[in-house]
């Protein structure tokens, strides 16, 4: 019973049935838990189950051919029998040592703590020889002058790029010196070029590469007692990745002769001009509202993200969302801006302090980045038509400048992005940092809505069925309780008020039947792919961070003994009289939570019966709802309900509607700071104290 499975030369050989098939069982057999092309490594996924399909063909073909053999001897079923289970044990055996040995050599995370010397007077040698070695293994061409005059220069070079460093040596106490970035400059140039413009240099691209070094000289130079040795070789670590990164720009560059430097500048002029524009956005906000400094949460909420170029890569980050818990932090640890940049937003949060911020290690929770750079993966098959897709998405933008729509920027094409040894390239927007992170819990429909704007048709060719129609539960489980089995219908949690203003709220949330995905990373061609991608990204990590607020636990299962009600049955003549006049106030206010949507108002198709063709109909402008129902005051029947819709249109980005209540005094407005403050399912209370209070 032999099946010999595809591509089993590069691998073990498959010597039965069981063997081939147990290989598709192992832990690590694929890349990712997220099969979707969305992944951040999709390609080795599908391969792998192609080659899953494969063998299981010839699997079944193999085992069709054994029925018709006689089995005269009847205790050869039993020898079989004994057989497959003694081969499925060494093989289990044998696949979970391997598991254990490739799972300790390729740990993410896990670094070992850089060797630095104990003796500090060979600390300058040591860390030129460092750099030299980071800058060879990235496949440059490293030189260092001997020190002289307090002085010591290391130059770092490819076929185009050429960087350019000198440090400072201090040497007034002989047994501490200390080493600094003096300066970093950047030049390239095309060789042998009849351009006009074959030369060029990136100022940020020099205070890029000046900080990052920076940061590895502060770390390594700290006292014995205050020295992460891990931080910094995590620090050495990214610095070496980045010259690798500028290396597969200095390939391209070289390849593509005159005109090369584009993969240089390209990077520069689009950052200047999104800077610009959300410079625009944080002016047309100020003017409605806030007047000089514009809070960060906020106009992430009303404009598009905030653009931070060279934070984590030689290439771009955008800050698509804050939690309300994340800018309060941000906002209380640092100081009042300066604002001396006339390019950069002013916002209440000054830049320094929320690159340094979003720079940490670990990265702050309930922040969402994505990075856009050059990735060595041979693009989708979609990006093989000449004409741009993007320019067929209707998609609404969210900002306040009139004319952001406009704004466009097309990428060197992946087609035309054609490495060492023919390798292709994709431009990449990744939401993990290279996999440092997880990734963004999405539901099913927004990962259809982004699949929609890299690909407008493709949502004539997944109307029932397709990439993204598989999954099990629902993507709230995916968020909340991740390694659960068994898909909960509610989740249930307890919310209390921090000034008792009201009884606590017992929050159930209906879990909706939808699945879920994690996004890792997106192809795209253009800056309108990335701005819809993004927009579609803030309105699922405002409903993530809201669920998030509280502590959900599954309904029925396992429950907590501090949420059962108390065995209290004494009752006096004044609880008998409040509960007449309606004034009883209950230990607990039950509270029904569900998950909804609702098109744009300015959708361009309204009708149900475009939605499948998803140009600009109400799929692709759908609005995430949190609809919340309460019972009314006594003694009036009927329930209270209260929705809070994602609008960037409004002065907070959410938009509140209370439905019941009658005769309350609300102040909408009062609402949607609380909102915006964390307080979501904190409103059921404030409705009830209001209505308490009439009395």
């Amino acid at each position: 019973m032999s099946s010999q499975p595809p591509e089993a030369k590069a691998t073990l050989p498959s010597a039965t049935v069981l063997s081939a098939i147990q290989q598709f069982a192992a832990q690590d057999a694929f890349t990712s838990d997220s099969l979707h092309p969305f992944a951040l490594t999709p390609d080795d996924n599908i391969a792998t189950l192609r080659k899953l399909l494969d063998t299981a063909n010839q699997a079944a073909l193999s085992l069709g051919a054994h029925l018709s053999l006689p089995l005269s001897n009847p205790k050869l079923l039993s020898l079989y029998r004994q057989q497959t289970n003694i081969s499925y044990a060494v093989q289990q055996a044998d696949q979970n040592v391997r598991h254990v040995v490739q799972s300790l050599r390729k740990r993410v995370g896990i670094t070992f703590g850089e060797d630095i010397p104990l003796d500090r007077t060979q600390l300058p040698e040591w860390f030129m020889k460092r750099l030299l070695d980071w800058g060879t293994s990235a496949g440059m061409e490293a030189f260092n002058d001997p020190e002289r005059d307090g002085h010591s220069t290391v130059v770092l070079g490819g076929k185009v790029l050429v960087v350019d460093i000198d440090f400072s040596i201090n040497r007034a106490h002989p047994e501490r010196p200390v080493i600094d970035v003096a300066t970093c400059k950047t030049a390239y140039a095309i060789p042998n070029s009849t351009a006009t413009s074959s030369t060029g240099n990136s100022i940020s691209l020099d205070g890029f590469l000046a900080d990052a070094i920076r940061a590895f000289l502060n770390e390594v130079q700290k006292d014995d007692a205050e020295r992460d040795t891990v931080e910094a070789a995590r620090l050495g670590r990214s610095l070496s990745d980045h010259f690798a990164y500028l290396m597969k720009l200095d390939h391209l560059a070289l390849s593509e002769g005159d005109g090369g430097l584009r993969w240089f500048n390209f990077i520069d002029r689009m950052s200047l001009e999104v800077e610009k524009l959300a410079c625009s956005e944080a002016d047309a906000i100020g003017r409605q509202e806030y007047g000089s400094a514009v809070p960060l949460d906020i106009f992430l909420m009303r404009s598009h993200a905030l653009p931070l170029p060279y934070l984590t890569t030689p290439s771009i980050s955008f800050l698509t969302y804050l939690s309300p818990l994340a800018y309060l932090t941000l906002l209380r640890t640092g100081s009042p801006p300066k604002f001396t940049t006339s390019h950069l937003p002013k916002l209440d949060i000054s830049f320094n302090h929320l690159r340094t911020a979003l720079t940490s290690h670990p990265r702050p929770p309930g922040a969402t980045l994505a990075t856009l750079f050059l990735s060595p993966t041979a693009p989708p098959a979609y990006h093989a038509d000449s004409m741009s897709m993007s320019a067929l998405d209707t998609r609404l933008s969210s900002s306040a400048v009139p004319n952001a729509a406009e704004m466009e920027h097309v990428f060197p094409a992946a087609r035309e992005a054609q490495g060492p040894q023919g390798q292709q390239f994709t431009w990449i927007l990744d939401f993990t940092d290279g996999g440092k992170h997880p990734g963004v819990v999405m539901s099913k429909s927004r990962m259809h809505d982004i699949e929609v704007v890299v690909n407008p048709f493709s949502g004539l060719d997944h109307i029932e069925s397709g990439q993204m129609s598989y999954g099990t539960g629902s993507w709230v489980d995916l968020l909340l309780n991740p390694q659960a089995f068994v898909s909960p219908e509610r989740y249930t949690a307890i919310y209390t008020s921090p000034t008792s203003a009201h009884p606590p709220l017992q929050l159930r949330l209906t879990t909706p039947n939808e699945p879920g995905f994690v996004l890792e990373a997106v192809p795209v061609r253009t800056l309108k792919e990335v701005w819809g991608i993004l927009e579609i990204v803030r309105e699922q990590c405002w409903l993530n961070e809201t669920l998030r607020s509280c502590q959900w636990v599954p309904e029925g299962l396992n429950p907590d003994p501090a949420t059962e009600e108390p065995d209290d049955t004494t009752v006096t003549d004044d609880d008998l009289q409040a509960v007449l006049k309606g004034t009883v106030q209950p230990r607990k206010i039950p509270v029904n939570v569900s998950l909804q949507s609702q098109p744009h108002a300015d959708a361009l198709f309204g009708g149900a019966d475009m939605d499948a063709f998803s140009l600009g109909g109400a799929t692709s402008q759908r609005r995430p709802v949190i609809a919340m129902t309460t019972p009314e005051r006594p003694p009036i029947s009927g329930l209270v309900e209260i929705r809070v819709s994602f609008d960037p249109g409004r002065p907070r980005g959410v938009a509140v509607d209370v439905n019941g209540a009658m005769g309350v005094d609300l102040r909408v407005d009062a609402l949607e700071e609380v909102c915006r403050r964390g307080g979501l399912f904190g409103l059921p209370g404030r409705v009830w104290k209001k209505a308490h209070e009439m009395h």
